[in-house]
């Protein structure tokens, strides 16, 4: 399966990424089917630095979760931004990615956005896998 995002939705999750370099962004994305229609910029509450993390509070989630129910859409997924390096998930993404969401991460580096790549988390929580995105 795709992730599929509108144009808007890119770029916002470019310009996020390119304000909050060097430290990490991060979001939620809307929509339904796999379609991305709206983007949420969220405060990233990690305590452990947010050059090199970012963590989605459990009231932001709720938050998000309701705005999704407000919207009359789907909480598809997060995206966030890797200062530095590649748009690949870490073993940190890894041991806080949720079943049945899309991941997006974009690499942002000396402050320019780059490669935007999208992962979902196989079912047994081994591994993340690459899903297409499109626009």
């Amino acid at each position: 399966m795709a992730i599929r995002l509108d144009v808007a939705c890119r770029d916002a999750i470019n310009a996020h990424g390119r304000e909050t370099y060097p430290n990490e962004c991060c979001g939620a994305m809307y929509g339904a089917d796999g379609h991305v229609t709206a983007v949420i910029a969220l405060a990233n509450t990690t305590e452990e630095g947010p050059r090199r993390r970012f963590r989605v509070s459990d009231r932001d989630y709720m938050a998000v979760e309701k705005k999704a129910r407000e919207m009359g859409a789907a909480l598809l997924g997060f995206y966030h931004s890797h200062p530095d390096h590649p748009a690949r998930p870490s073993q940190y993404d890894l041991d806080h990615a949720l079943p049945n969401m899309s991941y997006v991460i974009v690499s942002v580096t000396a402050g320019a956005p780059g490669d935007l790549r999208s992962w979902v988390l196989r079912d047994d929580r081994s591994q993340f896998d690459e899903e297409p995105v499109e626009e």
